[in-house]
């Protein structure tokens, strides 16, 4: 009999300890892990790709789902897109928009379907500012700014003169995509610091034509730029550094010294474009930083929690001219 006790308070043991550990292993599985959707409008330059690397390390490292799609620079992909993470459940939408408009529709059955959207990198226009809870990024406007400062200073340290022999320093523009917030951005920033400058009748806008952000099409317009105005070209403004590092392949085909001849300002501050400096062939590039993946998990996770967030935050850029370049390179991490 002591025997058939010892055996049946074995086996409850053992049923009890099963137990316990099927709850435990049962609490762990309950564990929500958040998932995020991202939609990012392509892969269309260096800093692009650096934007993207980012949000991918950090949700790794944040231990978020990131549910990724490649727009390939088509809005009604980026609908596409989150129409698709809503029909699944993701606890929140992320995108970079390509261009500024049309997102009211789509964000109003984000905010129906009870998912928070956060904005990345580029801004948008809607109707209601209640459609996204956030968004982080750069301030594009602040960015033109800061390139017609440098210019400006520049050309007053270096006593530019026009190469026609002319009054003004004509500038030739490569814009980036036609919409988007990086372009409508640095373009406003840029007309409105050279019209409040006192050395505004220096200079002069000769052509403004998009490049869409990459380096084929730059190095395009660019020969199409020197085909139309030779001489006359004093200065590029790209309003990224692909579309510079292609334009100046063009410069060079031409016959002309990239960073001499004609002086380059550029924009985001990927490595490239610092070794470009180095190398004498371009001047400026003000930084666009693109790591932004950080930031934007720290906020997805307050959203979540109930926390309040700040609706605009932007991450730290600088200006980097060629004198800085080869000291500055080794640390850059995009």
């Amino acid at each position: 009999m002591k025997k058939i006790i010892a055996l049946v308070i074995s086996m409850m043991m053992m049923l009890l300890a099963v137990g316990c550990g099927g709850g435990d292993e049962k609490k762990a599985d309950g564990d929500k892990k958040i998932t995020m959707g991202f939609s990012q409008i392509g892969a269309e330059s260096e800093w692009r790709t650096a934007n993207t690397e980012s949000v991918k390390e950090a949700a790794k490292a944040a231990g978020i789902d990131l549910q990724f799609s490649d727009a390939q620079q088509k809005q009604e992909n980026q609908i596409k897109a989150i129409r698709s993470f809503i029909a699944q459940g993701v606890d929140v939408i992320a995108f970079v928009p390509i261009v500024e408009t049309g997102w009211d529709t789509v964000l109003k059955e984000a905010k129906d379907a009870k998912i928070p959207v956060i904005i990345v990198d580029r801004d948008l226009k809607v109707e209601d500012d209640s459609l996204y809870v956030a968004k982080i990024g750069t301030n594009m406007i602040t960015e033109g700014e800061k390139g017609f400062e440098w210019l400006a200073k520049y050309a007053n340290e270096k006593q530019l003169k026009p190469r026609d022999g002319g009054q003004k320093l004509n500038i030739v523009v490569l814009e980036g995509t036609v919409g988007s917030t990086a372009a409508l951005g640095r373009t406003k920033g840029f007309n409105d610091a050279m019209a409040a400058s006192p050395d505004k009748a220096k200079f002069n806008i000769l052509a403004s034509q998009t490049g869409e952000f990459t380096r084929q099409k730059g190095q395009e317009v660019m020969e199409s730029f020197l085909k139309s105005y030779g001489s006359k070209i004093d200065i590029l403004v790209a309003q990224n550094d692909d579309m510079a590092l292609g334009a100046v392949q063009a410069i060079e085909a031409a016959g002309l010294k990239p960073g001499k001849d004609i002086t380059i300002l550029s924009f985001d501050g990927v490595k490239g474009i610092f070794q470009a400096m180095i190398e004498g062939k371009t001047n400026c590039t003000v930084e666009c930083n693109p790591l932004q993946g950080e930031l934007l998990m720290e906020t997805a996770k307050k959203v979540l929690a109930g926390e309040k967030v700040d609706k605009i935050v932007y991450v730290e850029e600088g200006v980097f001219p060629a004198e800085v370049a080869e000291a500055t390179l080794p640390s850059r991490k995009y």
